[in-house]
């Protein structure tokens, strides 16, 4: 059983909870399927079921639960993690470049999942489901670089809290398309499936959440720009749906960008370099930051070069 889960913000307060869900899935499941699934006892908010008429309200809990129709074990699998910090309650990690979050179909297993099953010895928290343990945030694939999972649900909660809350630090190093005219600026666009594609995102007004990316100029190189940029909030492929929004996609980004990219690269050259949040026992600030992967060194030296 797949479950997802959500800590609701100021923007969804007073939303019936099976319009949120149905526009939140990914997999794009209907309002009509949600609401059946909630008399099932599949939709909880604070781990009771509610109904489908149920209002959201700030700080909710809300999990979806998914069930698979021949339930997939997640094999723990004994991986090269590269651990940046660890303790009994979080872990942080830093994910190479090509490697898969979670298991999903056609990715069941090399991914950091069932790299972190074999290593915590299945210690992980379970409120995302067997197919995420332990899983507060993701990066995509192509996305190299530092997150944290949690060992246990309270440690998950108190996580997952302050990313709704927004109060986690998270700073990426990208390079893109371009010259950018200023040094710095922000972008404050919402973003929800994109209306012609559910399987990307989009700057839309329909059925779209509010997205803040800051963005701060590192260096500029011919025809390309590498730049910092700084969550406020978290939306799916945000950073990469806002700078191409403003003319200024990512380099390697093949959903985003142009069709044609040059020096064959194996997606998006985006890095999260940067982690800090609050210890969910300790209640001490902790930050971290992660080195740029080769591939990212490298060309950066082409671009230094004019190549």
């Amino acid at each position: 059983m797949e479950v997802l889960t959500w800590v609701i913000e100021q923007e969804d307060i007073g939303k019936r909870i099976d319009i949120f869900v149905a526009e939140e899935t990914e997999e794009g499941i209907s309002r009509s399927r949600v609401q059946k699934m909630a008399e099932q006892g599949y939709l909880k908010v604070h781990e009771r079921a509610v109904k489908s008429n149920y209002k959201l309200r700030k700080g909710d809990m809300v999990s979806f639960c998914i069930p698979q129709a021949t339930p997939v074990e997640i094999v723990p699998e004994n991986m090269d993690l590269d651990i940046v910090y660890e303790d009994e309650d979080v872990i942080v990690v830093n994910k190479p470049q090509g490697m898969v979050v979670h298991p999903a179909p056609g990715h069941m297993t090399g991914t950091l999942v069932n790299g972190l099953l074999y290593h915590c010895k299945g210690n992980l928290s379970g409120i995302n489901g067997v197919q995420r343990p332990g899983i507060v945030h993701r990066i995509d694939k192509d996305t190299s670089g530092i997150l944290m999972a949690a060992k246990n649900d309270k440690a998950h909660q108190s996580l997952a809290m302050q990313l709704a809350e927004h109060s986690i630090e998270r700073k990426y190093h990208a390079v893109v398309f371009h010259r950018l005219k200023q040094e710095r600026g922000t972008i404050s666009e919402p973003i929800g499936r994109n209306p012609k594609d559910r399987k990307k995102m989009a700057v839309t007004q329909k059925n779209s959440r509010h997205a803040i990316t800051h963005y701060t100029v590192l260096e500029a190189l011919g025809n390309y720009t590498y730049i910092q940029a700084q969550l406020e909030t978290g939306r799916t492929h945000q950073i990469r749906v806002h700078m191409s929004f403003i003319g200024h996609p990512l380099l390697g980004d093949m959903v985003y960008g142009p069709k044609k990219q040059p020096f064959s690269l194996s997606g998006q050259v985006l890095h999260a370099k940067v982690l800090g949040f609050v210890h969910p026992a300790t209640k001490k600030y902790m930050e971290f930051e992660v080195p740029l992967p080769q591939y990212f060194i490298k060309l950066l030296e082409k671009l230094r070069m004019g190549m």
